[in-house]
C-alpha cells in the first residue's frame, strides 16, 4: 500500500502554487510523460490493470482494496480534463484486458471506471480523438460478428480471409464477462487440440483474438445494445453510441451463455480453485483426481456429470434439493446405482470452505430439518443450467423455451435470413471450445455464400432494369 501511495506522490506537484491554466499545462504534461500522451481519465483505468496484475502474481494485494485505491486515483485524476482516448485505451486494451480477465473480482471496478470515464470526456473529445475501439458514425459492414469466444472469432479468422472486412463487437463487459467469454474464466485447458501440454483459457483467446487481427478483422471493444433484424439491411446500435445508428449485411450472433451460479459464500473466493461449471472441460483437472467432489443439480445435465467425474473423483455426491431428481428414468437409475455416487435429496449447499488457495469442504443443510454438516470435498461443480445471451433477437428469431436460438438442424442458418447465430447461444447440448469454434466456422462459410447469393441476385436485378 505504501507503494501505491509512493506512486501517488511522486504524481503530485510540489512546486510553488500556480495559476490554473498552468495548473492544467504541467499536470497534463506530467501525465503525458508517464503514460505517452494519455491524460488524468486514463490513470485510474492504467492504475486499475497494475494493482490487479500485482495482486494476482504476488497475492499481497487483496482485491478487495482495488475499489478504495480506484476510488482515490478517480478523484485525484477526475479534474475535467478532456484526454486523448486513443492511447489510453490503447494501453487498456492490452495490459489491462489481460488482467482484468485474471482477476474476476476487480473487474467491475475497472469497467465502472472506464465506462465513466469515457462517457464523461467523451463530450470534450473531438473527432479524430475518439478510440480505435469506437465505431465509425453511420457505419456499414457486409458482415458483423456479436461475441468474443471461440465462435466469434473462428468466423472472424473465415470472413476476414475470404475478405469480406468483418467487423467484430466483443463488448465491454457484456453480459459481465470479460471480452474472450467463459474461457476467460477458465485456468488449465486441455482437451483443445493442438495444446499437448495444455493452455491457460485466457491466453488460449489472446491467441484467437491475434489471429482474428492478423487478417484483418476490425475488433471494437463496444457492446451492441440494439439489434433490429426485421428488414435488411438489419440496423443495430451500441451502448456507448445509443441513437447512432449502424447498418450491417449480414449478422452472426456469438454472445453465447453464461453458467448459473448460486452466490454461496466462498464461491467467489474458490472459482476455479476448486469450483466450476464444466466437469467435462475442468474434471481431469489433478486437484480433482481421487478428491471427494460435488454436484449440485437434479436433472440429466447433473446426472451426466456426476456420472463423468467418478471416472476421476474417488468418490461423487450429488445434491439434490426435493426429494427426487429431475433427470430421465434411465438417467436417474444410472445415478442411483453407480457405487461411486451417493445422491443427497433435500440438501443444498451453504457455504464453500478452503485453505485460503483450494477449496476443502462444503457445509450442507438439510432443506427439511435445517441441520447442517460439513462435507469434505475437493471438489464442486454446478450443473443448475445456463443463462444464453439471446435479448438482442429476442422476438424477432425463433427462441426456444429455455431461450436458446433455435438454427436448422446442422447448420448456423436461423428464422431470420442473414442472420446465422454460433456457439453457446444455441449450443444447449455440448457447450465445448472446440464445438463453438466448429460452429463459428459454419456460420462464416454459410453467410459468405449469402452475400455472394445477394451479389448474384443483384447484378441480375440491374442487368433485367429492376430496382436493387
Amino acid at each position: 500500500m505504501r507503494g501505491i501511495l509512493c506512486f501517488l506522490c511522486l504524481l503530485e506537484d510540489t512546486t510553488p502554487p500556480k495559476t490554473d491554466e498552468a495548473k492544467q499545462q504541467s499536470s497534463n504534461s506530467k501525465f503525458d510523460a508517464i503514460f505517452g500522451g494519455s491524460s488524468r481519465a486514463a490513470f485510474p483505468i492504467v492504475l486499475a490493470s497494475v494493482l490487479l496484475q500485482f495482486s494476482r502474481l504476488t497475492q499481497t494485494l487483496p482485491f478487495r482494496w482495488v475499489p478504495h485505491v480506484i476510488g482515490l486515483a478517480t478523484i485525484f485524476s477526475n479534474n475535467g480534463y478532456p484526454f486523448k482516448t486513443t492511447k489510453a485505451f490503447k494501453v487498456f486494451s492490452s495490459t489491462a484486458r489481460r488482467t482484468v480477465r485474471a482477476g474476476a473480482s476487480g473487474i467491475s471496478v475497472a469497467a465502472a471506471v472506464a465506462s465513466a470515464n469515457f462517457q464523461k470526456y467523451s463530450a470534450h473529445s473531438t473527432t479524430n480523438q475518439i478510440p480505435k475501439l469506437a465505431a465509425r458514425k453511420n457505419m456499414h459492414s457486409k458482415v458483423v460478428i456479436i461475441g468474443s469466444g471461440p465462435a466469434a472469432h473462428t468466423a472472424a479468422i473465415y470472413l476476414a480471409r475470404a475478405e469480406l472486412n468483418p467487423v467484430l463487437y466483443e463488448g465491454f463487459m457484456a453480459n459481465g464477462i470479460a471480452a474472450g467469454g467463459q474461457l476467460t474464466t477458465t485456468t488449465d485447458i486441455e482437451n483443445f487440440p493442438g495444446f499437448p501440454k495444455g493452455i491457460m483459457g485466457g491466453e488460449l483467446m489472446d491467441a484467437m483474438r491475434a489471429q482474428s487481427e492478423r487478417f484483418g478483422t476490425k475488433i471494437i471493444t463496444e457492446t451492441i445494445s440494439k439489434l433490429d433484424v426485421s428488414s435488411r439491411p438489419f440496423k443495430y446500435e451500441t451502448e456507448w453510441s445509443p441513437g447512432e445508428v449502424h447498418t450491417a449485411d449480414t449478422v452472426i450472433l456469438a454472445t453465447g451463455a453464461s453458467a448459473r451460479r448460486l452466490g454461496l459464500a466462498g464461491e467467489e473466493e474458490y472459482w476455479q480453485n476448486g469450483i466450476s461449471a464444466c466437469a467435462v472441460c475442468d474434471g481431469a483437472v489433478p486437484i480433482f483426481r481421487n478428491k471427494p467432489l460435488v454436484v449440485i443439480g437434479g436433472g440429466d445435465s447433473a446426472a451426466e456429470e456426476a456420472t463423468f467425474l467418478t471416472k476421476y473423483g474417488s468418490h461423487v455426491t450429488v445434491l439434490v434439493r426435493k426429494d427426487q431428481l429431475r433427470a430421465s428414468s434411465i438417467m436417474a437409475q444410472r445415478l442411483l446405482k453407480h457405487p461411486k455416487v451417493t445422491v443427497k435429496f433435500n440438501t443444498r449447499g451453504v457455504e464453500v470452505k478452503g485453505d485460503g488457495k483450494l477449496m476443502t469442504g462444503l457445509v450442507i443443510e438439510d432443506t427439511v430439518s435445517g441441520k447442517r454438516q460439513l462435507l469434505e470435498a475437493n471438489g464442486l461443480f454446478y450443473a443448475i443450467g445456463h443463462d444464453p445471451a439471446t435479448s438482442l433477437v429476442k422476438g424477432q428469431v425463433d427462441i426456444d423455451g429455455e431461450g436458446y436460438v433455435i438454427t436448422k438442424p446442422g447448420t448456423p442458418l436461423t428464422s431470420v435470413e442473414g442472420l446465422f447465430a454460433a456457439g453457446d447461444v444455441q449450443d444447449k447440448r455440448y457447450r465445448q471450445a472446440i464445438t463453438s469454434a466448429g460452429t463459428g466456422c459454419m456460420a462464416a462459410m454459410d453467410a459468405e455464400k449469402f452475400l455472394a447469393e445477394q451479389e448474384v441476385d443483384e447484378r441480375e436485378g440491374a442487368a433485367n432494369g429492376k430496382p436493387e
